[in-house]
């Protein structure tokens, strides 16, 4: 099987109260530079960062990075 991996991080950031990246870094345990490549597809996160980002937003890891079959 193959696909992609995208990610709602900007979209979800901004359905809540316009988190800024650095708030997400603060909440997420990770840098504001690091949400940054998340945003712009140039890095991916490991699980346990995909479920902390998930959990800040209250929503499920496929919600946030959904996967598009090709």
């Amino acid at each position: 099987m193959k696909g992609k991996i995208n990610n709602r991080i900007r979209r979800f950031r901004f359905e809540n109260g316009e988190m800024t990246q650095q708030e997400l870094g603060n909440r997420a345990g990770c840098t504001r530079q690091t949400i940054i490549a998340l945003e712009s597809g140039k890095y991916m996160p490991s699980l346990m960062l995909a479920y902390q980002i998930a959990r800040v937003f209250s929503a499920s890891v496929e919600q946030v990075f959904p996967f598009e079959e090709s």
